[in-house]
Order: C-alpha cells, then sequence, then structure tokens
C-alpha cells in the first residue's frame, strides 16, 4: 500500500481522453498542444505525446520542460517577458505569442529566428467567474482593438485566441467563434495559424465532436490558416484522483472526517472557485463532511454520502484531481505534499515521485 496522500494517474483513463483528442485532430485538421499550466506530470508525457502534438506554456520555466519531456511543437507564451528570460525562451521554441504590440516590438528583433504571434482578445468568454474571466473589464490578457494589430502584421505569422472557460456548451463556443471571425477576419485572413486556447471541454459526455470538428474545420478554411487547440483540462479530465486516509471523525451537529490532505495545499482550484471536490458514487444513509488537515478553517472537500460512518484508517478516493492540482500544490502549514503515482494499463501501480522533509526545507531558506 502507498502511502496517502497522493495523486493517482489511471493511464487507462487518461487513455480515453487522448484517443477522442486523436479523433478531433484527424476529422478537423486541428493541432493539439497539452497546456502545461493546467498538467505538467511529465511521466506520462510517453503515453500522451502519441496522441498530441506538442505543448503551450505559460513561462519560460514551463517552455523548458515542454521542450525537453515532451517534445513536438512548442509554443512560448508569456503575459509579460522579461528581457533576462526572453532569449532562453527563445531556445526552447518554435513559436512564441507575445501578449500586446509593445512586447512584439521589444523583442521581435530577438525572437526572430521563430514563428511570431500576438494574443488577441475578443471581448467575450465563457467564463462564469470574474477571477478566471479573460474578457473581463480592464483585461490585460491580449490586444483587443485591431487597428494596433495592423501595422505589425509583417512582423507576425499567427494569433493566439484564448476565451473558453470550461466550456461544454457547443453551441455557446460556435457563436463566440462567430464573434472572433466577424471582429477580427481582416486579421485573420493575413496569417498562417491562430490558436483558439483551451477550456473547450470536448472530451467531456455528450459533447457533439462531429459539430464541433465541422467547425474548426469551416474556420480553417475560411481563413486559410492551421488551427491550434491547447486542451488542459480536457487532455486529463476524469484521469486522476487524489488518494487520502481518515484520520479523526468528529460530530458538531453535523459528522466529520479529518483527512491527511489539505485543499488549501493539494487542490487549491476548490478553495479559490468555492467548489466542492467529488466522490463517487457519493450514495448512502451517511452524510459527512470531508476536511483537510490544515489550520484554515475552510479547508473543507465538500460533504458526501457513504454507506458507511468513516472511522479512522479509511480510504477516500477524491475524483477528478489532476487539473490545476500537481502544478500548484504547495507546502502550507508544512503539510505532507502527496507523492504522484501512476497505473498502468495492466493495473499494477507505480510510485513515481515521493516528497519528504527535504523538499520542504530546500523550497525555503
Amino acid at each position: 500500500m502507498i502511502q496517502t496522500p497522493y495523486y493517482l494517474i489511471d493511464k487507462q483513463k487518461l487513455l480515453r481522453n487522448m484517443e477522442i483528442i486523436a479523433r478531433v485532430r484527424e476529422q478537423s485538421g486541428a493541432k493539439a498542444l497539452l497546456a502545461l499550466k493546467c498538467f505538467a506530470t511529465w511521466s506520462v508525457f510517453d503515453l500522451m505525446r502519441q496522441y498530441m502534438d506538442g505543448t503551450t506554456s505559460s513561462s519560460l520555466y514551463e517552455v523548458r520542460l515542454g521542450r525537453e519531456k515532451f517534445g513536438g511543437e512548442t509554443h512560448a507564451y508569456s503575459v509579460a517577458w522579461a528581457d533576462h528570460e526572453i532569449d532562453e525562451a527563445v531556445s526552447h521554441a518554435d513559436k512564441i505569442i507575445f501578449n500586446t504590440v509593445g512586447q512584439l516590438e521589444r523583442f521581435a528583433d530577438r525572437a526572430e529566428g521563430i514563428a511570431r504571434g500576438i494574443r488577441l482578445n475578443p471581448g467575450i468568454s465563457s467564463s462564469s467567474f470574474d477571477l478566471a474571466d479573460p474578457a473581463r473589464p480592464f483585461s490585460r490578457l491580449g490586444e483587443w482593438n485591431a487597428a494596433r494589430v495592423e501595422p505589425v502584421l509583417d512582423r507576425i505569422s499567427g494569433f493566439m485566441i484564448h476565451n473558453n472557460c470550461e466550456n461544454d456548451d457547443f453551441e455557446l463556443f460556435s457563436r463566440m467563434l462567430d464573434v472572433i471571425e466577424e471582429r477580427f477576419g481582416p486579421l485573420l485572413s493575413e496569417v498562417d495559424w491562430i490558436s483558439l486556447g483551451g477550456g473547450i471541454h470536448f472530451t467531456g459526455e455528450d459533447y457533439p465532436l462531429d459539430a464541433f470538428c465541422d467547425r474548426l474545420k469551416r474556420f480553417s478554411d475560411r481563413f486559410g490558416v492551421q488551427v491550434y487547440l491547447e486542451p488542459g483540462e480536457a487532455a486529463i479530465t476524469r484521469s486522476t484522483t487524489l488518494e487520502v486516509t481518515v484520520l479523526d471523525t468528529l460530530y458538531n451537529g453535523k459528522h466529520l472526517a479529518i483527512v491527511d490532505s489539505s485543499i488549501e495545499a493539494h487542490m487549491l482550484d476548490l478553495l479559490i472557485y468555492r467548489e466542492s471536490a467529488k466522490v463517487a458514487p457519493n450514495a448512502g444513509e451517511h452524510e459527512i463532511m470531508v476536511c483537510g488537515k490544515s489550520c484554515l478553517a475552510g479547508d473543507v472537500f465538500g460533504t458526501f454520502r457513504f454507506p458507511d460512518a468513516l472511522k479512522p484508517g479509511d480510504r477516500v478516493s477524491i475524483e477528478d484531481a489532476a487539473g490545476y492540482t500537481m502544478v500548484k500544490k504547495n507546502w502550507f502549514n508544512g503539510v505532507r505534499m502527496p507523492s504522484i503515482a501512476i497505473r498502468e494499463p495492466d493495473g499494477s501501480v507505480r510510485t513515481v515521485r515521493e516528497f519528504t522533509y527535504a523538499d520542504f526545507e530546500a523550497s525555503l531558506s
């Protein structure tokens, strides 16, 4: 038995997503780049690179990781590149995407050896969270004024547009693409490639893949461009659990179970977006609030139903624990960081990384 807590990546479940991505690539002609900001656990890149074209990044370190651990096409994007990092970023990348015209003008000459692009902001998005909405008022994410971009078209070959967020509504995706075509059409016709970013939940159940592929192909054909998708959550959804153990139980008007993990440290997005974790099958006569072990009062995974009352030593599997977890884990309270384990298609499980006190100590000074 592996000591909890640990993230357990199931390659067979991951393969399901990869096969859908492969179908979209073949049917639509789009290329697919793994968004490392969501998932960067390189121990499963051996599987993923067979079904995806490369990676896209948000920082210098992600660019380097993509080049060294994944291979294929490596796209480098950052909200703002610094003078001291631009040369190294270019050395690892096939394409570099600048957030603004100002950044392009500042660094274009130092990036002339690779393809260059600019991020466009269409002013619309599918996000229901202001925190994650790239089209929020006064957004710093990309150029929204086509007139500012026109004078530098001779210095770029493509655009990146990222305005979807956990969007499982194909019709909404298509309508927003209509707006993008109308707003930026003259610009799009002048370049060779366009990335439509991530946040499109096309690996979800019952997503209309044929219609999605047809829409991508029509967009590509209309403007004569190579389309890129940047799946993050879509690539790894439902592939991973966070395995935890009950340490204590109590009753304070509600039954509580404290486990050897923490949302603050190990599933931070739940805290940021005030969402509940997922436990399956979440059925039974015992309703129990599962809580983390940090001192944060709101360190709560959620309230779930179990067939039996939980007791110390019981194991609980937190579902859908791959996206924005391992890339955000931290040492808050000095809580032990989860190990990372992989379940192979034959059912065998191996630990690929453990974190110790030495890692905690080394993270500080």
